[in-house]
C-alpha cells in the first residue's frame, strides 16, 4: 500500500466510497419511481411529497442526522422494532448509508425529474399504440431516454454523499474504523495539534472526487444522448 497517506486516512477514504456507493445504489430506484411519480403524475398532496423529497436541502443536516436518530435509533419509532430483528443503523456504517442517501437523495431525484419531463409523451404513446404495455414502455421507451438524467443524479449523488458530514456525524458519530468518514477524518484531524497536514490531504481527495463525479457525469450523459440520437 502507498505511504500517501496513514491508516487512518486510507480507512477513511475506503469507508467514504463504500458509503457513499451504497447509498447511490439503495436510494437509485427510489429516486427513479419519485421523480417518475413527481413529473408524470398529479395527486392530491405531490406538493407535500416534493417538499418533503427536497427537505433535506433545506434543513441543517444537523437537524437531519437528528430526526434520523429519533426515528431510526436504538429507542427511535422505527429503530426500535429493526432492533428487535438484530438491525441497528445509529453508529454503525450502515446508519451512515442512510444518512447520505437521505441527504442525497434530493439532487438524484431532481436530475431525473428533469430528464422524465424533456421526455415527448407522444413517442411513449406511439409505442403503447402498437401494443407494448405499460410497464415495457417504460423499460424500453422511457428509461433510455432518461438514462443521462439517471448518470447525472447518481453521480451527483455519489459525490453528495462523499461530502455528507453533518446528518453523519449526528446520526452515527466520528468512531475511527466503523463511522469515521471523509469529512470526519478532516473534522477530526483539524482538532488536534499537527494534524493539519493530513487534514490537507484528505481535503484535496474531496476536490478531486469531486471535480471528477461533475467531469464524469457530464462526459456520460453526453455520450449516452449521443448514443440515443444516433449521432
Amino acid at each position: 500500500m502507498p505511504d500517501w497517506f496513514s491508516p487512518d486516512e486510507w480507512r477513511a477514504i475506503a469507508l467514504s466510497l463504500r458509503v457513499s456507493a451504497w447509498a447511490t445504489a439503495v436510494s437509485l430506484p427510489l429516486g427513479i419511481l419519485v421523480a417518475f411519480v413527481l413529473a408524470r403524475r398529479q395527486f392530491w398532496g405531490k406538493q407535500v411529497l416534493n417538499g418533503l423529497v427536497h427537505l433535506p436541502l433545506i434543513l441543517p443536516p444537523v437537524v437531519t442526522g437528528y430526526l434520523l436518530l429519533l426515528t431510526f435509533g436504538r429507542k427511535g419509532f422505527v429503530g426500535q422494532y429493526l432492533d428487535m430483528i438484530g438491525v441497528v443503523l445509529a453508529f454503525r456504517w450502515t446508519g451512515a448509508v442512510l444518512a447520505a442517501a437521505v441527504m442525497a437523495f434530493p439532487l438524484m431525484v431532481r436530475a431525473i425529474r428533469l430528464s422524465v419531463e424533456a421526455v415527448d409523451v407522444r413517442v411513449e404513446q406511439a409505442a403503447g399504440t402498437l401494443g407494448a404495455s405499460p410497464p415495457w414502455v417504460f423499460a424500453t421507451v422511457t428509461l433510455p431516454l432518461i438514462l443521462p438524467g439517471i448518470i447525472v443524479g447518481s453521480v451527483l449523488a455519489f459525490a453528495k454523499a462523499m461530502g455528507e458530514f453533518g446528518a453523519t456525524i449526528t446520526f452515527v458519530a466520528n468512531i475511527p474504523g466503523q463511522t469515521q468518514t471523509l469529512p470526519s477524518a478532516i473534522y477530526a484531524f483539524l482538532q488536534v495539534p499537527d494534524g493539519d497536514g493530513q487534514a490537507f490531504r484528505l481535503v484535496m481527495v474531496s476536490v478531486f472526487v469531486a471535480m471528477a463525479a461533475l467531469v464524469l457525469s457530464e462526459w456520460a450523459a453526453k455520450a449516452v444522448a449521443r448514443r440515443i440520437s444516433g449521432a
